[in-house]
């Protein structure tokens, strides 16, 4: 069970540094190449933004998430 979630949570560590990376930030990013970066300067925030905001909030709930059973399997488990 805890080799599982300790998998499970490199992975999203992993999914999670990617998304992150993905973000626009002051000079753009990595999400131009998907378009974000000509939508995002005539009306706000395109879709693909948002699209990936709401992703990268529910990778790092459950990055989160896998943190605390893992913290919980281990001090049960000793």
């Amino acid at each position: 069970m805890v080799i599982g979630f300790s998998i499970a949570l490199i992975i999203f560590s992993v999914l999670l540094m990617m998304l992150v990376l993905m973000h626009k930030g002051k000079g753009g990013g990595l999400s131009d190449m998907f378009g974000g970066g000509m939508q995002s300067s005539v009306g706000g925030s395109s879709v693909a933004e948002r699209n990936l905001d709401r992703i990268t909030i529910v990778i790092g709930l459950l990055w989160f998430a896998c943190i605390v059973v893992l913290g919980i399997l281990v001090k049960l488990g000793s």
